[in-house]
């Protein structure tokens, strides 16, 4: 067996068998097998695509490539949460509080923002003193004594990940179905859930932005993920327009923290409930969706997520007082050009204009400005007047005004009769 003869099978459309795919998966992680050879076999997966079977033996052999974290010895049920990416997705913020309030373990693994969209990492290092990186016994510890722990992935879990997906990002392979559900699915298999709930994002704004490549990538990791013994369960959510109001880092924090208090954009918590509720129900805690998002709601309305929240925070180091979150030098505010109606946004269009604003990176390396983003004000199906606010831009760098206006500019759609707003989910694949 060789990497070559790997190479020419998948490029003339055959399916790899398991030991074909261990062995290459191996290879590249010991580095037996070249970058060169890797990036070939990817476009071969993007081009060609894989079986059920293939995307299984990569996600499997990816998640075996490094650590695999046993929880086992952890008392409770162990649940974790991943979303495809979005523009104003906190909805992690919010959901995973909610979750430990209500008694389940929360074990999670997040990723930085790249491009236009937001990461879970940047949001909680935006307060001050959160520390994102823990030894993997801390990890474990908090998770046992205070119900959550949210941290950076480590270089032991799932290594080969780490290898593909940097080179899927310079070889024009990023938007392989296949290879995204093995990404996603092999660092959710090493964290050693029980539970996993996953959030694909579907419009505009998303990695895969029509319904049927969402929908065929949902059923790619369910399957995966029950094939190896996870309860697993897809929501696919609209990213059509930002969710909620606010994009950026310390704004995003400030907008979940008024959701843990009870408050808060109305979508943003339906949303919000909708997903606690499926994986209540997912995890056993509760029979029927409506029972579970009551339950739901009743950690929001006791306080007690928001109670563990502050626990979490200051378990990994970072300052409750949340007054002390950064806030912009400079506000602006972006007005309407005309009468109508909210139809539309290009939400790529508004993540890149918070990005300009400071509050992305375009690389890894990038430093981020937590203050910066912007504040909607406006959706979908609402009325507007010409010189009506539809969104406050937050920087520091006032020369960065002009050029996310004019991203604005060509994201905001404003029409002549009103279009309802989308339903924020579209459905759920278990």
């Amino acid at each position: 067996m060789d990497a070559i003869s790997i190479l020419a099978k998948k490029r003339d459309g055959l399916a790899l068998s398991r030991e074909e795919i261990r062995f290459f998966v191996r290879g590249c992680v010991d580095k037996s097998i070249p970058d060169y050879q890797a990036a070939a076999f990817l476009m071969a997966v993007r081009i060609n695509g894989f079986t059920h079977d293939e995307t299984l033996y990569l996600t499997l052999e990816m998640a075996h490539s490094g650590e695999m974290l046993d929880l086992s010895d952890i008392p409770g049920i162990k649940v974790d949460k991943h979303s495809t990416g979005g523009v104003g997705d906190k909805v992690s913020l919010i959901l995973m509080p909610i979750a430990a309030a209500a008694g389940l373990k929360v074990a999670k693994m997040s990723g930085r923002g790249l491009g236009h969209t937001g990461g879970t990492l940047d949001k909680l290092e935006a307060i001050p003193g959160f520390q994102v990186s823990l030894p993997i016994s801390a990890f474990k510890e908090q998770v046992r004594t205070t119900g959550i722990s949210i941290i950076s992935q480590s270089a032991n879990l799932a290594p080969a990940d780490k290898l593909f997906y940097a080179l899927r990002d310079v070889t024009a392979t990023v938007d392989s179905i296949p290879l995204i559900s093995a990404s996603i699915m092999s660092k959710k298999l090493a964290m050693g859930a029980q539970v996993l709930l996953l959030d694909v994002k579907c419009g505009s704004g998303a990695l895969i932005q029509e319904i049927e490549g969402c929908r065929q990538l949902a059923k790619n990791m369910v399957e995966v993920g029950k094939a190896a013994g996870i309860q697993t369960i897809a929501a696919i959510t609209d990213m059509n327009q930002p969710l909620g109001n606010a994009v950026g880092n310390a704004l995003e924090v400030r907008e979940a923290l008024q959701v843990l208090r009870n408050g808060g954009p109305a979508d943003l918590r339906k949303d919000v409930l909708a997903l606690a509720a499926a994986m209540f129900c997912q995890a056993g805690l509760c029979a029927t969706q409506e029972e579970a998002t009551a339950l739901a709601a009743q950690q929001l309305e006791s306080g007690a997520a928001f109670a563990k929240f502050v626990d979490f925070v200051r378990a990994q180091g970072g300052d409750s007082d949340f007054a002390k979150l950064p806030e912009a030098g400079t506000q602006y505010a972006y007005r309407a050009a005309a009468n109508g109606w909210i139809t539309g946004f290009d939400a790529t269009l508004v993540g890149k204009a918070a990005m300009v604003l400071g509050a992305g990176r375009l690389r890894m390396e990038d430093q981020i400005d937590p203050a910066a983003g912007l504040l909607l004000q406006r959706h979908i199906g609402d009325p507007v007047q010409a010189g009506d606010i539809v969104a406050v831009l937050h920087t520091n760098t006032q020369d960065k005004i002009a050029p996310a206006c004019a991203m604005l500019d060509k994201a905001v759609r404003i029409g002549q009769s009103p279009l309802p707003p989308p339903p924020s989910i579209y459905e759920f694949i278990s």
